[in-house]
């Protein structure tokens, strides 16, 4: 299904006819690339995630929320939970209190990307010591000489 989305064509495939693997018809490629670019860029962004995982399990309410996401500010917060409601992640439930009471939970796609998430922190787990040690060889290999004075002289003019 990736090649569908980043435009590779049913000619580049190896594989025999699979109906999934057929080419969108209602967009372009390039559509689907910039569609699956903003997706991951949502999604991927610094508080979607972790606010995806506090809310696995029950409908939790805004404050709750802020307490249990430390160091996201309250702006940030409620522009992450928009934006999540707006991709049908998210519900926001409106209690008829005074005050009014806001809660916010999984929808069942929101859900499926928990679930999706959590196979990545189990990928991570089993995989981080060797991308640290890869990280380790290459910068070991390719350490770059601190950038001095350009065409300085000895007398550094």
């Amino acid at each position: 299904m990736v090649d569908r989305w980043l435009g590779i064509g049913k000619e580049a495939l190896s594989t025999a006819h699979v109906p999934w693997r057929e080419p969108v018809t209602t967009s372009t490629n390039a559509d689907n690339g910039a569609l699956l670019r903003d997706v991951l860029a949502r999604i991927g962004d610094k508080w979607s995630v972790i606010v995806i995982c506090r809310l696995h399990g029950q409908p939790r309410r805004f404050n709750e929320l802020r307490r249990l996401t430390e160091a996201i500010t309250q702006r940030m917060l409620s522009a992450t939970l928009r934006n999540l409601e707006r991709d049908g992640l998210v519900t926001r439930t409106v209690y008829p209190t005074v005050p009014p009471q806001v809660e916010y939970a999984l929808t069942e796609r929101g859900g499926s990307l928990h679930a999706v998430l959590y196979q990545l922190v189990d990928w991570t787990d089993a995989h981080l010591p060797g991308i640290q040690a890869s990280r380790a060889d290459y910068d070991s290999t390719h350490a770059t000489v601190p950038a001095g004075p350009a065409a300085s002289g000895p007398d550094g003019r």
